[in-house]
């Protein structure tokens, strides 16, 4: 018997598939499928939109019949299936949910196609249905070898930073994928932000994706990933930023949102989380302007390679705190030049150098502890672990992701081309680097 993996390419939606089924009676019905989902070796999924005689037939006598077509050469298969379950939450049906939103969005039936569950089936069996085929395309690289590649690559990291840069750079060169960005969860504000990206007019750098919120978000809340192969404006990400502010009283406040950096005509959607010991690290996330860029193979390769990536950051993170030397209390070096004002804002942290909106959050408290110790005691080494214990940046106690958050501060510092920046002189240690003099101001709360 054929394996469900053998003929994932045909589980796409490229194709309308065929479901046969039979009432009690003995009755007949076939009718065409919007999806049927790729599980695992032995399951499949079909959708669930309204209540249909299909779903009525499988409700009373569960076994089924699937026709499915492969885009690329045409060959047909025959699946016969069993009725298990279905399932109206979890990381199936919101995978599924996210596909059909780019098959609706691409058929012009947005307004027809609405998920209500995932229709999970046992498949007892896969029979080929003799037809003319067309040749295989040849695969555009070696997904193996690139992984291969890459984790050579990416072991090879000795701090975060380079561990960012460089999966990017093995997105690029290794795989061909040329839009990618990884972002990471803080999850006090359950939230994702941007530390860095690739392929973009701006790189976006701290900006932010709410849990749930967009296939990113959705991904990361499910810990699973989600791939669109159509351009939908259900995950548009403007769309989704702009709505997740209104719903928080924020709307008047979108000028220190810093734009999200994706393709403003995506068609083909990949986002895998990150995950490190069970726990949500961040996600990694990949966009094209082609149809169907991403298929099942893809999605394998980048989540073994979000695996790794998440070891890695896990690992670095462990062990930033080493070989540590105390903070010292070096003069500052004479800056000339007028004054820059640097102004935080204590409801949220945000900072702004100027009329200029830097960062907020965990971020902006980091920025403006530094800034107030270098204008207060004119200190300019500090280490990883004394910002750790410092109560006014209020870390939270699991996972706080303190080098990404200094990688976003070192970025965003360095993209605004700010007299100011960040040195890192260590592990666990770094300096900042003042080119002008400043002038603290702190606004209240109102």
């Amino acid at each position: 018997m054929l394996a469900v993996d053998a003929i994932r390419d045909c589980l796409e939606g490229a194709v309308p598939s065929i479901v046969a089924t039979c009432a009690p009676d003995g009755t007949p019905n076939v009718s065409y499928v919007s999806q049927v989902h790729y599980v695992d070796g032995a399951h499949v999924a079909l959708t669930y939109q309204f209540f249909s005689k299909t779903r009525e037939n499988v409700l009373a006598n569960p076994r089924a019949t699937l026709f499915v077509a492969d885009p690329a050469t045409v060959a047909r298969y025959r699946l016969e299936v069993e009725y298990v379950r279905t399932e109206t939450e979890g990381a199936l049906f919101e995978s599924m949910k996210a596909k059909l939103a780019g098959i609706a969005s691409h058929t012009g039936m947005s307004g027809v196609f609405r998920l209500l569950g995932s229709d999970l089936y046992r498949v007892r069996g896969i029979e080929a249905v003799p037809c003319a085929r067309l040749p295989a395309p040849p695969p555009r690289r070696s997904l193996l070898a690139s992984l291969r590649a890459a984790s050579q690559r990416l072991n090879a990291c000795t701090d975060l930073a380079g561990l960012l840069d460089e999966s990017l750079d093995c997105l690029a060169r290794v795989f061909g994928v040329d839009h990618a960005m990884v972002l990471m969860f803080d999850a006090t504000a359950r939230r994702l932000y941007t530390v860095a990206s690739r392929g973009y007019a701006s790189s976006g750098v701290g900006s932010e994706i709410p849990l749930g919120h967009g296939v990113i978000g959705v991904a990361a809340r499910e810990l699973a990933p989600i791939r669109i192969s159509h351009a939908t404006s259900e995950y548009g990400y403007g769309r989704a930023i702009r709505a997740a502010a209104a719903e928080a009283g924020m709307a008047d406040r979108l000028e220190t949102e810093i734009p999200f950096p994706g393709l403003p005509a995506s068609r083909s959607q990949l986002a895998v989380p990150i995950v490190a010991c069970g726990q949500l690290v961040g996600a990694l996330y990949v966009e094209s302007t082609e149809d169907r860029r991403f298929g099942y193979d893809d999605e394998d390769a980048l989540v073994a390679l979000a695996a790794q990536l998440g070891t890695g950051i896990h690992v670095l993170q462990a062990t930033e705190g080493q070989d540590e030397a105390p903070a010292g209390a070096s003069r500052r070096l004479p800056v000339t030049g007028a004054p820059v004002v640097v102004r935080h804002y204590a409801e949220n942290d945000s900072v702004f150098l100027g009329e200029d909106y830097l960062i907020k959050g965990v971020a902006g408290a980091i920025f403006w502890k530094l800034a107030r110790d270098y204008v207060n005691d004119q200190r300019v080494e500090f280490t990883n672990r004394e910002l750790r214990l410092d109560p006014s940046i209020r870390l939270p106690d699991v996972s706080d992701n303190l080098e990404a958050r200094l990688v976003l501060l070192q970025r965003r510092l360095d993209e605004r081309a700010a007299p100011l920046r960040i040195e890192k002189t260590g592990r666990g240690r770094f300096r900042l680097c003042v080119g002008r003099p400043l002038k603290l101001v702190e606004v209240a709360p109102a």
